[in-house]
């Protein structure tokens, strides 16, 4: 073969050459085209099965369960929740459900869940009494007994047995307001708002001084006279009276007043140690 065939050759073979790889690049563009489309109608079909799920009665909440609640009713959740009939796992507004239920002044946190097929959890942090404040009202002639949780929070009155409020107050809320400290000769003016912080000088101070109290003279306070910030008493369960003062140097005097009820037993009836320093005490 002369040289000028084989160069003919040559151009033939790499036209076939080319021709093949165009065919198989075509071939590959409408694999992808076909891929791309498919991948699009699933998307599609998904989409449109995720609104039809979401707007269907599929995951119907039927069953809606509280834990974590002791001082709330099974109305009072009821109602403070209020979930709407219904609704669907998929569509409840669970964050408005949660704020709803943290408008209870009992209530810490809650955390929303969804139990599929058709549960809604709520799962409830309650604040703790810490207190009963002895409220006066009516130009100081009675007082209201207030709960007041730990963390500073007034919870609310105590309805008085008997009434119809009572009936409606879970019984869990007067198990703890009779096992708690009172704080008594609170000033009158004094004022409680459901849910909100207490600002009063006297009442923090008390209640910093109870939850400060770390050895065995707080299981020993039944009262607290909380009239001022320096005139804050103690009364303890054997009728022995101790000035406390500020809450300040709270387990000195702790120390203090423990060493000379243990020196002087049954031989005393006021400890002051208001000024740490310095104590004094008065036998019977």
């Amino acid at each position: 073969m002369s040289i000028a065939e084989l160069r003919q050759a040559d151009r033939r073979n790499e036209r076939l050459k080319n021709a093949d790889r165009a065919k198989q690049a075509r071939r590959r563009m409408r694999r992808y085209i076909i891929v791309a489309v498919i991948a699009v109608v699933m998307v599609i079909g998904a989409v449109v099965g995720a609104i039809a799920i979401y707007n269907s009665s599929l995951f119907t909440i039927r069953n809606v369960t509280v834990s974590g609640v002791e001082h709330l009713t099974a109305n009072e959740m009821t109602q403070l929740a209020n979930v709407p009939e219904d609704t669907t796992l998929l569509r409840v507004d669970a964050a408005t459900i949660a704020e709803r239920v943290k408008a209870s002044s009992w209530v810490d946190d809650v955390e929303v869940k969804r139990v599929f097929p058709d549960t809604l959890e709520l799962v409830v942090k309650e604040r703790e009494m810490a207190a009963i404040v002895e409220i006066p009202v009516k130009s100081a002639a009675s007082t209201k007994q207030w709960a007041i949780a730990t963390d500073n929070t007034w919870l609310m009155p105590i309805p008085d047995p008997g009434t119809e409020a009572a009936q409606n107050t879970s019984a869990k809320i007067y198990e703890d307001a009779d096992s708690v400290i009172h704080f008594v000769d609170v000033p009158f003016g004094t004022s409680a708002e459901i849910g909100k912080q207490c600002t009063d000088a006297n009442v923090n101070n008390a209640l910093a001084i109870l939850s400060g109290m770390t050895t065995e003279l707080a299981d020993q306070v039944v009262k607290i006279s909380a009239g001022g910030v320096a005139e804050t008493t103690l009364l303890l369960a054997n009728g022995v009276e101790v000035a406390f003062g500020e809450a300040k140097d709270i387990r000195d005097k702790e120390r203090v007043v423990l060493e000379i009820l243990e020196q002087n037993p049954d031989n005393v009836a006021y400890i002051n140690v208001r000024m740490v320093e310095t104590p004094t005490w008065r036998a019977i």
